[in-house]
């Protein structure tokens, strides 16, 4: 009984002899952060050694969605891990007379395309673009677009690079890796809403 009035006496003490502490505060930041513009889009430089590896994946790409049949596009944008839902979607977008793929890749005359990847800034050092180079992933954006020259008009950032209705080309991302013995790649096809 001692004992346990002793500790009850030290708890006490320790109690008042430190101050009392105010509710733990958040490490998240409180304010709004201040938002970035966009990453303006570049085309790949025609040395990079990317370039071809994403030329021969668009060609791929193009060619599996022209034909319209799923067993072809199907693997190229995820294969099992691609869900029902987005299956039907690229359907529509393969199907739908107002869909820029419609438009892009399916018109009568010349389709171009065009390869873009991040413009990156201006303060990158030489060794840090050598860097990027010499990686071992790299994402780019393809887009394609019925008629004209190839100067455009083409997506200035990967938010115009959405697919909605209206828009004047079609676009696809896809993230390539040379990881490995074999070199894979998967293309995504974003869709935003109506114009």
């Amino acid at each position: 009984m001692r004992a346990l009035l002793i500790s009850s006496a030290l708890t006490a003490a320790f109690a008042l002899s430190v101050p009392a502490l105010s509710a733990p505060t958040s490490l998240l930041p409180t304010e709004a952060e201040a938002s970035r513009p966009p990453s303006r889009l570049a085309p790949l430089a025609a040395d990079s050694a990317w370039t071809p590896r994403f030329a021969a994946a668009a060609d791929a790409l193009a060619l599996a969605l022209r034909s319209r049949d799923e067993a072809q596009w199907a693997p190229l944008l995820g294969g099992q891990w691609l869900t029902v839902a987005d299956r039907d979607r690229i359907k529509a977008l393969l199907n739908d007379r107002g869909s820029p793929f419609v438009q892009a890749l399916f018109s009568e005359g010349s389709n171009r395309s065009a390869i873009f990847g991040w413009a990156a800034p201006a303060s990158l050092a030489a060794d840090e673009r050598a860097a990027i180079e010499a990686g071992q992933e790299a994402e780019a954006l393809v887009c394609w677009s019925a008629g004209g020259n190839g100067a455009g008009p083409w997506p200035a950032t990967a938010i115009e690079a959405d697919n909605r209705p209206g828009r004047p080309y079609a676009c696809a991302r896809i993230v390539y890796s040379i990881r490995g013995a074999t070199p894979t790649w998967r293309a995504f096809i974003e869709q935003g809403g109506p114009a």
